[in-house]
């Protein structure tokens, strides 16, 4: 399964670089978005893939039986997906602002009203 999400991360991360270097601004966010998609998947690849084992201990033990799933990542994954919500929030409301000022989308545009 490993080689799988490796494949599958390397796609994510070659596709948010190529749309973060298109000169639209909402190509940008999407690239922005694919982005941290990837690096989530690349902290759950890394802290090992366990099918069906649960983050748990049962009641009553001090270690757990068989295979346990790491909560960590799990958490550190729950905190970055949130993060990366509310940077697309922002992000969607600012191109919405800049397109009402400037009245383009190409990054070029927005440039030639820099004073």
């Amino acid at each position: 399964m490993e080689p799988l999400m490796a494949l599958a991360i390397g796609i994510l991360y070659a596709t948010a670089i190529f749309m973060m270097l298109r000169r639209s601004i909402v190509k940008l966010v999407i690239g922005l978005l694919l982005l941290s998609n990837a690096a989530n998947l690349l902290i759950f690849t890394t802290a090992g893939m366990t099918r069906g084992a649960p983050p748990l201990i049962p009641e009553g033990m001090l270690q757990p039986v068989g295979d346990v799933a790491d909560p960590l990542p799990q958490a550190v994954v729950l905190t970055a997906i949130v993060i990366a919500f509310g940077v697309l929030a922002f992000a969607v409301v600012l191109i919405r602002r800049a397109y009402e000022v400037v009245k383009a989308d190409d990054l070029d545009k927005m440039k030639d009203t820099d004073t």
